[in-house]
């Protein structure tokens, strides 16, 4: 279930505001019934049509992307970066990303029009996990490793329990690479965990997203999930 408001913008129809005025307006009706209310959700199955124009909906498609330094996990900025729908110039569909990583941060994004599905993805009670690589300031100590662990307070309140591995170390540069899995989504949640255990991040990469994996992508290359995928996704963040 979308909101209508998003199920006219995504059609193409409006932008989300102009498809918010049109309801307000009595233009919109769902299943034959006027509709004014902005709260109101609707299926697949509903019927909706804007001035007496059957709504055509987009077919839903699902992206792994794999995005690069540099660019915004978004679908606009005012300042005028990169931004990931840049690299679907090609899909005639209004994709986002579900959820976000850092500009800075490289890996693995998954983007969709499919409304629900990102929803059923982000939703804090389906603890996907992901994957992280980063390349620490210092060497963090096996006791500091374990604090991120357990858990470690933030200004918005303690993390959940995490796994770490230290993969390698570079004692001449003092610089470690480790390896963190995290379920939570968090703005720039593994960067503020290493900066609390006083080792910054200088590189961070996402590599899994649950069984997801860029293998056989270079950066800025994109994917289409196949059917199965999508069908795992969606078990994988409903057996919570």
């Amino acid at each position: 279930m979308e909101r209508l408001q998003k199920v006219i913008a995504h059609a193409g129809v409006a932008s989300r505001r102009k498809a918010e005025e049109l309801i307000r307006e009595g233009k919109v009706t769902v299943n034959g019934k006027t509709v004014k209310e902005l709260g109101i959700k609707v299926s697949p199955s509903d019927r909706v049509e804007v001035e007496g124009i059957p709504l055509e909906r987009e077919e839903p498609v699902y992206f792994l992307f794999y995005k690069p330094r540099g660019v915004i996990s978004s679908v606009a900025d005012d300042k005028g970066r990169k931004v990931v729908t840049d690299f679907f110039e090609q899909i005639k569909q209004r994709i986002y990303p579900i959820g976000r990583l850092d500009y800075d941060t490289s890996g693995l994004l998954l983007l969709t029009n499919d409304g629900e599905f990102a929803n059923l993805l982000m939703h804090p009670s389906n603890e996907i996990e992901k994957v992280y690589v980063a390349k620490t300031k210092g060497i963090p100590s096996k006791e500091k490793l374990r604090s991120l662990e357990r858990g470690i307070r933030l200004e918005d309140g303690k993390t959940a329990p995490a796994r770490t591995k230290l993969v390698s170390l570079d004692k001449k540069k003092q610089t470690a690479i480790i390896e963190i899995t995290i379920h939570e989504g968090r703005n720039r949640q593994v960067r503020r965990m290493f900066e609390a255990i006083g080792h910054p991040v200088s590189k961070l990469k996402r590599e899994r997203y649950g069984f997801l994996t860029l293998q056989g992508l270079n950066t800025g290359e994109i994917r289409e999930l196949t059917p199965h995928e999508v069908k795992q996704l969606r078990a994988l963040a409903m057996k919570k």
